[in-house]
């Protein structure tokens, strides 16, 4: 926009009259509100992607975590109560109880359940309610009529896997090749550190912004090679040759880095359905096929955490791939350092509690963003069809899922 002005330096008719004078254009005065992609980032029951996400086991916690104390837990929006009887078998049940509404954290677990404080009803670990003590004769009349909600549950690789998906389409616990066969001397180790997200155990802030990062192969050599120093290999600071494959499961990525001795470094990374982080160990300690897998867990529309399960020769193996920053793990930088060394934690939760997508611009370098999302919109339009997503089996005897990625060297 422009307009003109009266001169007064002039008396002269020519300079009286009004002159152009440009105005900046472009200002963030006037932007229209932002927006996020609704369909691909809030979890809750009853959304398109809360209920692609409920169409596939979650880990929920370690092993160990399900113990005879009650424990809170947030999965996908809801607030759920996870336990083990005394005889060993895990629970997880809606926090508030069916009787009055009591929140069974304060429960008590006994032989065969889990136990209100309130009025004392007992449910099994399927939800049923097997003892009504203030009730005639135990409730034994009434006591089958409710039932507390629950979820199934199934324990394997050191974590507790849960189902909140409709019962008639429920899939088998996926098994992996990489977790199934051990090299020499291997052991499997689960860790809830939510390595790979570069903070605290949970990070606030949208699922999709931490596994989208996992098909962002370009972030390497910026983030974690260059700009806040050397955070893994000084090799994964090159910026690589970048190819994006399309999966039936996901987006492969491999990356081409070439070394001065003419051998080639190949990695090859990628996220997969619905949550899977496979990446290679970014130190790169050894060459080879992917060590470890991740699963993002949207706690709810503003947080998530992640679980791994990887081989290890010692323990504790998993742990010491956490990035380090100014040669120190996130907990331990002061506000300062955290400005001036950001990591993955930084450059995702600075987004927002949801990133406002309609005022990204992307570019080539984004090409497996795009892909994920494209391959996550196919998955919502299945379901909307009627059809089962990508990646379920209701096959218990399916072959373990196996995955190419790893880092690897050639030409030597």
């Amino acid at each position: 926009m422009s307009t003109v002005l009266p001169s007064s330096s002039s008396s002269s008719p020519a300079a009286a009259e009004w002159q152009p004078v440009a105005f900046d254009t472009g200002t963030a005065y006037g932007r229209k509100p932002p927006s996020h992609k609704a369909e691909l980032t809030e979890v809750g029951a009853g959304t398109p992607i809360g209920e692609l996400l409920r169409r596939y086991w979650h880990p929920i916690g370690l092993a160990a975590d399900a113990t005879d104390t009650p424990r809170q837990v947030r999965v996908l929006g809801e607030d759920l109560i996870l336990f083990r009887d005394k005889s060993g078998r895990p629970g997880l049940v809606h926090w508030r109880c069916a009787h009055r509404g009591a929140s069974l954290y304060y429960g008590r677990v006994e032989e065969g359940g889990i136990r209100c404080c309130y009025h004392g009803w007992m449910f099994d670990v399927q939800g049923h309610c097997v003892d009504q003590p203030c009730e005639p004769d135990g409730g034994a009349r009434t006591r089958g009529r409710v039932r507390q909600p629950w979820y199934p549950v199934e324990e394997r690789y050191g974590l507790v896997w849960a189902y909140l998906g409709p019962a008639e389409k429920k899939p088998v616990l996926p098994r992996y090749d990489c977790l199934e066969v051990l090299d020499e001397g291997e052991t499997l180790e689960a860790d809830d550190n939510s390595i790979g997200g570069g903070g605290p155990r949970i990070v606030p802030c949208n699922w999709l912004q931490h596994y989208e990062n996992v098909a962002d192969p370009f972030h390497v050599p910026v983030l974690h090679g260059s700009f806040s120093g050397t955070q893994f290999v000084a090799l994964m600071g090159q910026m690589p040759e970048v190819n994006f494959e399309s999966t039936e499961t996901g987006v492969m990525i491999t990356s081409i880095r070439r070394l001065e001795d003419g051998r080639v470094f190949r990695r090859v990374a990628g996220p997969v359905l619905p949550t899977l982080r496979v990446v290679p160990n970014p130190r790169v300690a050894a060459y080879g096929r992917v060590e470890s897998i991740g699963w993002v867990l949207p706690i709810d529309d503003h947080s998530f955490r992640i679980y791994t399960v990887g081989r290890v020769k010692e323990p504790g193996d998993l742990a010491r791939v956490r990035s380090r920053l100014n040669g120190k793990l996130w907990e331990e930088l002061s506000e300062e350092e955290h400005r001036r060394f950001p990591g993955d934690y930084e450059a995702q939760v600075s987004q927002g509690a949801i990133t406002a997508h309609s005022e990204e611009h992307l570019a080539s370098s984004d090409r497996g963003i795009v892909m994920l999302r494209r391959l996550l919109q196919r998955q919502l339009d299945a379901l909307r069809e009627g059809r089962d997503p990508a990646g379920v089996s209701f096959d218990a005897d399916a072959p373990p899922v196996r995955f190419e990625a790893g880092n690897f060297l050639q030409g030597e």
